[in-house]
């Protein structure tokens, strides 16, 4: 069999090329990696692997804390109480030196979470962070004015339910445990987790009953 590769339907082949210039951060970032390389304190290969399990975390992670919460009263109490103890007993390591602290949500105070310095997340329960939370925008106006930003997200809290804005911080990341949806009494683990999605534990969105 022929190496070459054909194929006979026609679409632009033209390459990929990044022509957006590194930032800051990023160039300080592989300054620092290629200087701990170079010194022999760390291998490429270890970063690698490092990089690999980052790629691995996602939001379905948080979703099953939640869900664990939700279903059995013992676990949420110790995840509230410890949050990095909590997560170990699902198999989830937070980073040194971090603490990770779960936020619960009631009928009468929502939670928001946001990093008003840089973009510190959750990031071994949620995965990598969405680009708008990184933004300047989402990180200045969900101070000021959450329930318009939460809003724009679709997310409308009554007015008799308080809002509060929690700044995570480098050695403080935090998670939001939802209210339960009324009406999933009868709903499986992975019916539930479906309905526990990246924003909710945000807090951007809260979970819902797909009506469809």
């Amino acid at each position: 069999m022929s190496k070459n590769h054909h194929h006979d339907h026609a679409h632009d082949h033209t390459p990929i090329i990044i022509q957006e210039k590194p930032g800051y951060y990023e160039i300080l970032e592989i300054s620092v990696r290629e200087l701990l390389i170079e010194k022999g304190l760390i291998g490429a290969d270890e970063v690698r692997k490092q990089i690999e399990l980052l790629d691995s975390r996602s939001p379905a992670l948080g979703s099953k804390l939640v869900v664990k919460a939700w279903l059995e009263p013992e676990f949420r109490s110790r995840l509230l109480s410890n949050g990095n103890a909590a997560a170990e007993e699902m198999g989830i390591t937070i980073y040194d030196n971090t603490e990770f602290t779960v936020l619960e949500d009631t009928e009468k105070l929502h939670y928001v979470i946001v990093c008003t310095l840089c973009s510190c997340y959750p990031r071994p329960i949620l995965g990598l962070p969405p680009d708008w939370y990184k933004s300047k925008e989402y990180r200045s106006r969900t101070v000021r004015e959450p329930r318009a930003v939460l809003a724009e997200f679709g997310t409308l809290i009554p007015d008799d339910v308080e809002v509060l804005v929690q700044d995570s911080t480098a050695s403080q990341r935090y998670m939001v445990l939802p209210l339960r949806p009324s009406g999933t009494e009868s709903f499986s683990e992975e019916e539930l987790e479906a309905l526990v999605t990246r924003d909710t534990m945000i807090g951007v969105s809260i979970p819902k009953i797909n009506q469809n």
